[in-house]
């Protein structure tokens, strides 16, 4: 067994942020690693992922016993929570050393009932407690994490994720294809997103919205829609639900402009992914938003209908005249995976 160990449970959700950091930290950390010609990292995995990263070779695929009997772990010697609710982790007895990575702690930002928010800390607490090492995502989420948790003397890391690198654009035959001019958002649909504010944009200018992603909240698509149709915008709205990589690049690539108005980010990867095509942003102004995109998006400071209005029309105006897709382009080689799956491997390396 290999002396590193990524845990890749959460890639069972597919359509997730957490599946594509997974996805590529692993391989751009292996390619590293095969470039010096130094043992590669395995991966705890959920069945349907076991051939993911390169085959069967580096993968631990998860079986029901492992509650019990964890025998992947006896040369392990550092052990990767890629997340801050993981539930698979080694003994406390045990000499395996455990890098922890948050990724946010929304529950605070989201208007969560404080029992939710104490129990949420209490699981991030325990984690931290069992790991050697702390990484965060985004200054702001470390910012949170100093001021709502207990570190002690362990190291806090900030290490930004890299940019998944979507398809080559290209819709299917089944994809929505708009009629007009578009506005495009992704994302799990639910009041975290806020995706329901964006009416003002399509009610007060001729365009269309699309809003891709799981549909996390039935009832927050329910509402949205019904609203969409008392503003007389139901042929303007499309709520769409999960899409692939290829429809996601045509989307990003053929929009006005990409808006993500969430009321909570730990990062914003798909924000980073629509600064690839250059596109004018709007975005919130809250949590990690602004640390992400800096001063190459607009922001919405409020929700209001005409704060919103003239965000974007001054936003539009000035992107048509400024020659901000280059400067949005050059940001987004910020977020480079090669060079954060780099600082990963230093981290592990430390700790062997």
């Amino acid at each position: 067994m290999s002396r590193i160990i990524l845990d890749c449970d959460l890639m069972k959700y597919r359509n997730s942020g957490l599946y594509y950091y997974c996805l590529n930290l692993g391989l751009h950390v292996n390619q590293l690693l095969d470039e010096s010609g130094s043992e590669h990292m395995k991966f705890y995995v959920p069945p349907a992922e076991r051939t993911t990263f390169k085959g069967n070779s580096d993968a631990i695929v998860e079986q029901r016993y492992h509650k019990f009997f964890k025998p992947f772990l006896w040369n392990c010697k550092v052990w990767h929570a890629p997340f801050q609710t993981g539930r698979m982790l080694p003994e406390r007895a045990s000499s395996v050393n455990v890098v922890l990575t948050i990724h946010d702690l929304n529950h605070l930002h989201e208007g969560k009932p404080l029992k939710e928010q104490k129990e949420s800390l209490k699981r991030t607490q325990a984690l931290i407690d069992r790991s050697q090492v702390v990484v965060c995502i985004s200054e702001f989420c470390k910012s949170d994490v100093l001021a709502n948790l207990y570190i002690g003397n362990k190291p806090v890391h900030v290490i930004h994720n890299g940019t998944h690198d979507l398809q080559a654009p290209e819709l299917t035959p089944a994809s929505y294809k708009p009629r007009r001019p578009f506005l495009f958002a992704i994302g799990y649909v639910n009041r975290k997103k806020n995706f329901h504010t964006l009416l003002h944009l399509v009610e007060r200018n001729d365009v269309e919205l699309i809003v891709a992603g799981r549909l996390d909240e039935p009832d927050y698509v329910q509402a949205m829609k019904e609203d969409a149709r008392r503003r007389g915008l139901e042929e303007r709205v499309h709520i769409i639900g999960p899409i692939t990589d290829g429809e996601k690049a045509w989307y990003m690539k053929h929009c006005n402009a990409y808006v993500h108005p969430s009321l909570a980010e730990g990062f914003g990867a798909t924000v980073t992914e629509a600064m690839t095509f250059g596109k004018p942003l709007f975005l919130s102004h809250l949590t990690s938003l602004p640390e992400i995109a800096g001063d190459v998006a607009f922001y919405f400071k409020n929700f209001e209908p005409d704060h919103m209005h003239q965000v974007f029309l001054e936003g539009m105006h000035y992107y048509s005249l400024n020659g901000l897709a280059q400067r949005i382009q050059a940001k987004a080689k910020v977020y480079d995976w090669r060079e954060k799956a780099s600082q990963y491997l230093e981290l592990y390396q430390s700790l062997l």
